[in-house]
């Protein structure tokens, strides 16, 4: 009869019961490893995953989800050896081959998901600046053109004139370390760009080659940037809104849209591909949440009662 068969093991009891008598960890240390593993079972029952079948791939998901969050180093360092003892205690208890968690790397200093906006966000907060005035004008050009190339607030300030190449569509800047790098200019940009040059070469006695002026005719600066994208985001309903998130959304609409990854390296300048791929794990977590919210399936439990 099925109301005869055993119930389900408490694994995660076990471990713990383990860890309280064999290796006589403290209370406080018990109910951190409880806390954290109890986390990612709720998770794996969310998504309808078998917490003895999680592969390593499962669990980098879990922790990127956790990433959101804002957790100590400490916390999410803990996390990562919970997952790594627990798996192990599974493995030598012969429940699992092999332990998934084995090589799971402690996230990196620092790791977070980067702040974006969508693409109606971003069409919203292009048509904030009022381009009848010169400011409105500069300021537009601005935002089109640090989400068109993904540039860093310090890498505009620093562009000459020279360095923007309209009729080919090209700006030439130099990033980190001096390098310097050319990236596309997509037609919207290019066309603004055009509007405020026309606007500035109107100016009398401009003493600098910056691209970029004040009404003064003097180079802009990091901080007039900062103020006037925090300004802008603010009158549509958006926080927390930088400069850098603009870089952050260019990189992440890239490669939703199937960007080759190294290709987007090159664009914003990255050395190394891993910082690169963190928009992946962007793009990753934005489809799960998009499945989950519009698929009707996506929740459903099997019942043995359906035929597969």
């Amino acid at each position: 009869m099925l109301d005869e068969f055993p119930k389900k093991r408490d694994y995660l009891r076990e471990y713990l019961l383990y860890l309280q008598v064999e290796k006589g960890l403290a209370k406080n240390s018990l109910e951190s490893y409880n806390r954290d593993l109890l986390r990612l079972k709720t998770w794996a029952e969310k998504n309808d995953y078998d917490l003895l079948k999680l592969n390593r791939k499962d669990l980098r998901e879990w922790l990127m989800d956790l990433a959101t969050e804002k957790l100590s180093e400490t916390s999410k360092r803990r996390m990562v050896s919970a997952l790594r003892g627990f798996y192990k205690f599974l493995m030598f208890d012969g429940h699992i081959a092999k332990n998934p968690a084995e090589d799971l790397d402690a996230p990196q200093k620092g790791f977070y998901l980067p702040k974006f906006l969508n693409q109606t966000e971003i069409e919203n907060l292009l048509l904030v600046p009022d381009v009848s005035m010169e400011i409105g004008l500069r300021d537009r050009a601005i935002l089109e053109l640090m989400y068109a190339c993904g540039l860093r607030v310090s890498e505009v300030v620093d562009l000459r004139v020279s360095n923007v190449e309209l009729d080919l569509g090209i700006v030439t800047c130099k990033g980190k370390g001096s390098k310097t790098r050319k990236i596309p200019i997509g037609k919207s940009a290019v066309e603004w760009l055009k509007s405020y040059l026309a606007a500035r070469n109107k100016k009398e006695k401009i003493a600098v080659q910056n691209l970029f002026l004040t009404v003064s005719g003097k180079a802009i600066n990091r901080h007039i940037i900062f103020l006037f994208v925090k300004e802008y985001a603010e009158k549509i309903g958006l926080q927390d809104v930088s400069p850098h998130t603009l870089r952050h959304s260019f990189a992440t609409h890239l490669v939703q849209n199937s960007a080759d990854i190294r290709s987007v390296q090159q664009m914003l300048g990255h050395a190394d591909i891993s910082t690169t791929q963190i928009y992946t794990h962007i793009t990753d977590a934005h489809l799960r949440k998009t499945y989950e919210k519009f698929h009707p399936r996506a929740k459903a439990k099997f019942s043995f009662n359906e035929n597969p």
